[in-house]
């Protein structure tokens, strides 16, 4: 079932940078932001902003897996970092999984860049990407 019309905000969290992108359920597409500075101490002044201009209903955080389905290291930093969103902002924070997203993103700035888009960064692709994986699973039932 696909959720009601709503405004949600995907992360990308790495150690480095945090890849955002705002994504509508309405149309189940997503378009990358800035970035903002990752790591133990993400850049709150950056997300802060994106979540006072698109004020989303639900915010979707990336949950990285190995190939064979075990957690790695990042995986309990991207827990404790939607733990964080959650306390911060008062909403409600999924995961969806985010296997390969780097490799589909870089791929998609290739298609993008190529046909005279701008070029964007990788992070806040992948979370495009994250979010529609998360539309994607709702809209089949299956998250």
């Amino acid at each position: 079932m696909t959720p009601e019309a709503m405004t949600v905000l995907a992360f990308d969290f790495g150690e480095k940078h945090i890849g955002i992108a705002v994504g509508q359920t309405l149309t189940g597409s997503a378009s990358a932001l800035a970035p903002a500075g990752g790591g133990r101490r993400p850049q709150w002044s950056t997300i802060d902003k994106a979540v006072k201009e698109w004020q989303p209903a639900l915010l979707v955080v990336g949950h990285p897996l190995n190939m064979d389905g075990t957690e790695q290291r990042l995986t309990a930093m991207c827990a404790r970092f939607g733990r964080q969103l959650k306390e911060r902002y008062a909403l409600t924070v999924e995961t969806a999984e985010e296997l390969l997203t780097t490799i589909a993103a870089r791929e998609r700035i290739a298609q993008r860049t190529t046909r005279g888009g701008r070029a964007a960064s990788v992070h806040s692709v992948a979370a495009e990407i994250i979010f529609e994986t998360w539309f994607h699973n709702r809209a089949l039932g299956t998250d």
